[in-house]
């Protein structure tokens, strides 16, 4: 957390991420152009900002994007914001983003700044786990309803098999296919969201989980692709919550209390 904090101490730094934060998977080039600084000093925040954790990199043909990586920062949420003033903070947060939200529509543009994006999202976290553990808390159905909004996965986990994330409370919420399975290294998904009739309209994307050991540690990346450019937010927007707790769960064995998770924990019986 210190290195996040002193990342964000920085005005630069700050207005790279709210660069990638309005569009994501630039090259250097294109943010040097929005800052009045030269190549090399740009390069220098970029560095830190990855060391932070707070952008990951991926290598594209010859170009090199950067992707905001939005889960460190969950985590400080998690960690300095109580569950006492949770409620205040959502609602002041809701409250600016709507004014925004409000604002941006007077624009040409109309689009969110969060989806005026490329069709690609990169997650970063690093746990202090073994591949075996996390690849367990990912497919196994108890686990990963204590990190993931509640929602049970239940799967064969053979490669062209089908898996389905269910709710006890609301039903089937996502499902798809498992495109590639290598335990404990690397899974591949489909992914097509059914909790709602817009979330639906969005068809089919991709999910690729990356297990990688560092240490006594792993390094856990999900990219989420294969997005539709103006696509609605609600498919990817709960991966930090996700990842964040998935991390409390497997370090300290406890749950955290995110709004998606109460959002399910009080939806109506299914009928199903």
């Amino acid at each position: 957390m210190d290195a996040v904090f002193r990342a964000l101490a920085d005005p630069t730094r700050r207005s790279l991420l709210d660069e990638l934060f309005a569009r994501d998977g630039q090259t250097l080039t294109a943010l040097e152009q929005r800052l009045t600084m030269t190549r090399f000093g740009v390069m220098k925040h970029l560095k830190v900002l990855e060391q932070a954790g707070l952008v990951v990199t991926r290598k594209r043909g010859r170009e090199k994007l950067h992707f905001l990586n939005p889960v460190p920062i969950r985590l400080v949420h998690d960690r300095w914001v109580s569950k006492y003033a949770e409620p205040w903070v959502s609602a002041l947060s809701g409250l600016k983003t709507q004014i925004e939200e409000d604002a941006m529509d007077t624009q040409s543009s109309g689009k969110r700044p969060w989806t005026a994006s490329p069709t690609d999202k990169v997650f970063e976290v690093f746990i202090k786990t073994t591949p075996e553990r996390l690849w367990e808390a990912i497919t196994d159905r108890q686990m990963r309803a204590k990190f993931s909004f509640g929602l049970e996965v239940a799967s064969e986990w053979a490669p062209g098999s089908r898996y389905e994330l269910s709710h006890p409370r609301g039903g089937e919420m996502a499902h798809g296919e498992n495109l590639e399975v290598d335990p404990p290294r690397r899974l591949v998904q489909s992914f097509m969201a059914v909790w709602s009739e817009d979330v639906e309209r969005e068809g089919t994307s991709r999910v690729t989980w990356e297990i990688e050991p560092v240490g006594d540690s792993c390094r856990l990346t999900v990219t989420h692709d294969q997005l539709h450019k103006d696509g609605n937010s609600q498919i990817y927007g709960g991966w930090p919550m996700i990842l964040s707790g998935l991390k409390t769960l497997l370090e300290t064995g406890e749950s955290l209390t995110t709004p998606g998770s109460l959002m399910y924990s009080q939806a109506p019986e299914s009928v199903a």
